[in-house]
């Protein structure tokens, strides 16, 4: 079931069955891609994912982009993007590594920091480490955002 509000805008949802994910860092080339990039994958149309960069690159990270082709996940058609209110207001939670106090926040949102070292100038072994403890963290983001099969 939806809510709504209403006001001088359009009526927007306040709650929705399917949950908005940002995933927030610094360049957006890196962390929060491997994060989103993941989500997509092993949570398919059952949370919606957005990242973006305080700073954004001009481009992924190509270290980060060969750690997740091993895993299957192609990030390389992916373009960094600059942080935006609008962003931070549609999701319900907001995931940020390491970009300190540029994410706006706003009530009745759920915020996490992750604390995961930076692949940018990284080799592939520090950057395979980084996107498994990523992957880590994304399972257990999905298990709390989505309701168990065997709780129907």
């Amino acid at each position: 079931m939806l809510v709504y509000a209403f006001g001088n805008e359009k009526a927007r949802p306040l709650m929705t069955a399917i949950p908005t994910v940002l995933f927030v860092c610094v360049h957006n080339a890196g962390r929060s891609q491997m994060a989103a990039g993941y989500l997509q994958h092993l949570a398919g149309d059952r949370i919606d994912v957005l990242s973006a960069g305080s700073e954004p690159k001009d481009q992924i990270n190509p270290v980060a982009v060969a750690a997740m082709a091993e895993e299957g996940i192609d990030i390389a058609g992916n373009t960094p993007k600059l942080l935006t209110v609008d962003a931070v207001k549609e999701s319900d939670v907001v995931i940020t590594m390491g970009c300190g106090d540029a994410c706006p926040i706003f009530p009745g949102k759920r915020y996490e920091d992750w604390q995961l070292d930076d692949p940018a100038g990284q080799g592939p072994e520090t950057v395979r480490r980084i996107r498994d403890e990523i992957r880590t963290r994304v399972e257990t983001l999905i298990a709390e955002l989505t309701p168990s099969e065997d709780a129907a």
